[in-house]
């Protein structure tokens, strides 16, 4: 379930990803955004997995983008192509993931990292957080439609736009502010303990009100408000769940959640 390079753990139903290169400030090898998607995509509504955690290992950095010695081999377009379509795959598979997905950020989180914690669903982050793309000053490459309108989607098309144009960073208070986090804590260790927290809590409710949600926003981002959302629906009021949720409440008791 593991490589040295990106962890992954089952503990008391949270799937922990831990993107492991301290060394390098957890700067992401192809073959570790591959194994991200690869876990996002074996996550099954229902399953064992109720909710996934990614961060990054240490206190130093949630990931500062891709390993830029990859790039050296870069030749000819295609090489520039494929790697924009495998973030795009990469990104998409965080975003569709049918279980909620926490980004728990310690400090900087630039480039690819950036990209991954805002296809999650919900940010947490360190006061001493970092976030941005500053290519116009280090690579001078860019991304994808797709990553810029997740992004804009979370912070607007001004402040993305001036982000990097600027090639500035995003502090934790500002972030806040934006919406593109929803809560600073002081350090690592209050880090791990509210993400902890927070993904019990969100393994505790019903997993088709959470799917349903995650994928009519995802609709209604790439489709815009004509998308369908007729099959989201009847998949909530027909399921298992729903009868179980009304009659737990009738009968004032917890519900049995089965994802179904």
């Amino acid at each position: 379930m593991s490589t040295d390079e990106l962890l992954y753990e089952v503990r008391d139903g949270i799937g922990w990803i831990t993107l492991n290169r301290p060394q390098a400030r957890n700067a992401l090898t192809f073959a570790m955004y591959d194994r991200l998607a690869e876990i996002c995509r074996e996550t099954e509504l229902g399953g064992p997995v109720k909710c996934l955690v990614v961060t990054g290992a240490g206190d130093k950095a949630f990931a500062a983008g891709t390993d830029m010695t990859q790039f050296r081999a870069f030749d000819k377009e295609q090489d520039a192509l494929d790697y924009e379509h495998r973030m795009d795959m990469v990104l998409g598979a965080v975003e569709a993931c049918p279980v909620p997905t926490i980004a728990a950020i310690a400090r900087a989180c630039t480039g690819g990292g950036a990209g991954i914690a805002a296809a999650c669903d919900i940010r947490i982050a360190t006061a001493d957080l970092k976030f941005g793309f500053p290519i116009a000053r280090t690579l001078g490459n860019c991304l994808s439609i797709a990553n810029l309108s997740r992004l804009s989607e979370l912070m607007g098309a001004g402040r993305v736009k001036e982000i990097i144009f600027t090639a500035r960073l995003v502090g934790a208070e500002e972030a806040l502010g934006a919406g593109l986090i929803a809560e600073i804590v002081p350090d690592h260790a209050a880090l791990m303990a509210r993400t902890r927290e927070l993904a019990a809590l969100l393994a505790d409710h019903a997993p088709l009100t959470l799917a349903t949600t995650k994928e009519a926003l995802r609709r209604l981002r790439v489709e815009g408000a004509g998308a369908d959302d007729d099959d989201l629906v009847v998949k909530a009021y027909m399921s298992e769940d729903f009868k179980e949720g009304m009659e737990a409440f009738l009968g004032k008791r917890k519900p049995e959640w089965k994802g179904c």
